[in-house]
């Protein structure tokens, strides 16, 4: 499956931490990010990533373009939703795509949690008909 994983500013040491935790069942599947989070990613964890540019230069748009192509199972975004960012338009553009291809969308830890989980069990197995 094809997974997104894309965290603000605030959230990328959790990302890191997630990824960490869920390694296992992460390294069996094609990971996206978003530039910054990649790196951070890679630099912990050792996972290959398909890394798009940094969110603030363009790639949630790249994301999104990925997501509309259908070619995406999973986005796990975890975003700070205190403190709003300039690019906050991409970001709900992601979750509106998301809602209209219906690609399940994690956007804190407890709901990436189960996604991982799920996917873990064969749960989203339904998405290959979707493609």
């Amino acid at each position: 499956m094809n997974i997104i994983l894309i965290a603000h500013d605030e959230k990328k040491k959790l990302m890191q931490n997630f990824c960490i935790a869920y390694k296992g069942i992460l390294s069996k599947h094609e990971l996206y990010a978003t530039g910054t989070t990649g790196r951070l990613i890679e630099e912990v964890t050792n996972l290959s990533m398909h890394k798009y540019l940094a969110g603030y230069l363009g790639g949630e748009q790249q994301a999104c373009a990925q997501i509309e192509s259908n070619d995406i199972d999973l986005v796990i975004f975890l975003r700070d939703a205190l403190n709003p960012k300039k690019q906050d338009p991409d970001v709900h553009n992601v979750f509106k795509l998301c809602d209209m291809y219906n690609i399940p969308l994690a956007t804190n830890l407890a709901s990436a949690e189960l996604m991982i989980k799920a996917l873990e069990r064969g749960d989203l197995e339904w998405r290959e008909m979707y493609r």
